[in-house]
Parts: C-alpha cells; structure tokens; sequence
C-alpha cells in the first residue's frame, strides 16, 4: 500500500513539475515571439502578404528575415531576392530544389510551393521586398503573367 502511495506521489510531483516547466517554456516563448514580431512599416503596407509570411514563410526565414546561417537564407538585404523579383514569385508558389547563392553563400535546402495563388505570392514578396528596410519595390500581377503554377 505504501509504494502505491509513493508511486502517486512521484507522479504527481513529475506532472507539477511538466505543468510548471511547460508553462514557462510558453510564457518565454510568447515573449521571444512578441519581440521579434514587432510592427514592421511593410506590415500596414503590405498586410495580406505580412499574413502570409507570419503563417508560411517565418519558420525558416524568421521574423527578422535574417534566416537561419547555413540552413535557410536570409531575405533582408537578399541580392538574390533583389536580381529576379518574378523568379522569387515562383518561387513561392511552385518551390525550388536549385542551390542558391545568397550574398556570396550557397544554400541548398529545398523550398516548397508556399501558396496556391499569383496573388498570394506577389503579395508576400511585396511584403518581403519592404520589410526589415529592404528597399525592393514592388512586382505586379502583369510582371507574373507568365509565370505557370505546377501542379499540386
């Protein structure tokens, strides 16, 4: 009977300690997250496609844009991004397994289709283009015409 109690004991003191644990890691995480998410001029100016990258784009790109070194390259200050603006649309909606060389670094994880939609993708690559002081300008509707969507 003892170690029964013992047993429940030591498992109720490792299910506080996980609850404890676990609410800390989502109270620091929230933070972390409030503070890399702060308001950006490109989020009231492009807020669809600021949308886009919060959901698709920003696990592997950041909230700063500044990428993961060796692993995923950076969209601020992207001379890759600048080059082909048309090529960055498609590649948000059909995804690439071509290396890239981002401001002198190659990088050769893929990248999949991000949206479904010309519209989605110009709307997130106008957001990158001017977020995190890219100076980029825009890309239109027209400038992607030609673009095919692969299929899914």
């Amino acid at each position: 009977m003892r170690t029964k109690i013992y047993i429940a004991a030591i498992v109720t003191v490792v299910f506080a300690i996980a609850i404890t644990v676990n609410t800390n890691y989502k109270t620091v995480q929230a933070a972390y997250a409030t503070t890399m998410m702060q308001a950006d001029p490109a989020d009231a100016k492009f807020p669809k496609g600021a949308k886009i990258y919060k959901e698709k784009c920003i696990i592997c790109h950041m909230a700063n844009g500044e990428g993961i070194p060796g692993a995923f390259p950076p969209l601020k200050n992207a001379d890759y991004l600048f080059a082909d603006k048309v090529r960055a649309v498609e590649q948000v909606l059909n995804g690439s397994n071509e290396p890239m060389v981002v401001n002198g670094i190659t990088y050769v994880a893929p990248m999949t289709p991000q949206v479904n939609t010309k519209e989605d993708a110009v709307a997130v690559i106008n957001y990158v283009l001017n977020a995190w002081g890219n100076k980029g300008g825009t890309v239109t509707i027209e400038d992607v015409k030609d673009v095919k969507i692969n299929p899914r």
